[in-house]
């Protein structure tokens, strides 16, 4: 039997990991710990089972909250033995990625959530959700990636993309260690119900356009937000330590995916991309480049999920494709494969 404790509880990805893992017989505590209060979708969780399900608010990126949640009475009564972290990704579209003493929010978390995690005596496990847009993409659409791909550590790279590639060194560093059990699950763009898009560090931010080179439409790797949740669930069952790719059956070109996020992606010359591009360096908008040149606006990419069918048991049981509105609007859904 199970405790755990999942992170992010009240953002999309979070509550469908939480129902996920309530409906699992084989766990028997299970809190959940988010920034807002408790979603009202986890009403008759706890009216049902309160002994068995609870929820907490706390700041993940600060120390304190963070160990005041590692040390509370609520968790220490419900014996974690688990920890599973969802990085935060449903803050509005307009706001900037938030900053903790100049380090992003998104850094700040991994860190204070592994710290806490090896301190407590009753966790043996972590397992964390990571972007898979950590990879350093060459030319084309070729890209085949595998857990040993190499990692874009480039230093003029997007801050967006930084933070997610410092967060899989931070959790990726400990795989190998004895205190943990440590699960990274490497995931693409996740499609949730409604044409929702979410963990793409390209279509995140501020609405409006992204530009790409004439002729070029990256294929992008998606997964539905119920297959996170049940890889989740694999890796929790799992007893196994390493880092996976995890990812649907489908890839999408760029502009389908940037059409339902209201971020359409322009095709334009090269050379005016260039021109734009290096107006933005000269000028030090740094924050302009992934918008101009960013790899992912050039470079499709796949996954290679072999590794976690083969030691966690997990395939994607959605995919993901279009349906209709009442009014007729399409959208992306995901149905059972």
């Amino acid at each position: 039997m199970r405790h755990l404790l999942v992170t992010h509880a009240d953002d999309p990805i979070g509550r469908r990991i939480v129902k996920q893992l309530y409906h699992d017989e084989r766990i028997e505590n299970l809190l959940a710990v988010g920034q807002g209060p408790a979603p009202r979708a986890f009403d008759s969780f706890l009216a049902e089972a309160p002994a068995r399900f609870s929820y907490a608010r706390a700041d993940l990126a600060k120390h304190r909250p963070v160990s005041d949640l590692f040390h509370s009475t609520r968790f220490r009564d419900a014996d974690i033995d688990t920890v599973i972290h969802v990085p935060k990704h449903g803050a509005p579209e307009h706001e900037p990625m938030p900053l903790v003493a100049g380090v992003p929010a998104r850094t700040s978390e991994a860190r204070l959530i592994l710290q806490h995690s090896l301190e407590a005596k009753s966790v043996q496990n972590l397992i964390a959700v990571g972007s898979a847009f950590v990879y350093r993409l060459l030319p084309g659409n070729s890209n085949r990636l595998i857990e040993n791909s190499e990692l874009n550590l480039d230093p003029e790279a997007d801050p967006e993309l930084r933070s997610w590639v410092d967060c899989d060194m931070i959790f990726h560093a400990e795989v190998h260690g004895e205190r943990l059990r440590t699960v990274l699950l490497r995931v693409p763009t996740v499609v949730a119900p409604g044409g929702y898009v979410y963990l793409n560090p390209i279509l995140s931010g501020a609405a409006g356009p992204r530009l790409r080179p004439l002729v070029f439409d990256p294929m992008c790797a998606v997964i539905s937000d119920k297959d996170v949740a049940k890889a989740v669930q694999a890796a929790v069952h799992a007893d196994r330590s390493g880092v996976y790719n995890v990812a649907g059956c489908e890839t999408l070109p760029l502009s389908i995916l940037a059409r339902w996020t209201q971020r359409p992606s322009i095709p334009i010359p090269t050379t005016v991309l260039r021109t734009l591009a290096a107006g933005a360096s000269f000028l030090r908008a740094h924050h302009l480049r992934p918008v101009l040149a960013g790899p992912h606006l050039r470079y499709g990419f796949t996954l290679d999920t072999e590794l976690a069918a083969r030691d966690l048991g997990f395939r994607p049981s959605y995919r993901i494709g279009l349906a209709r509105d009442g009014d007729g609007r399409a959208r992306l859904e995901a149905y059972p494969a």
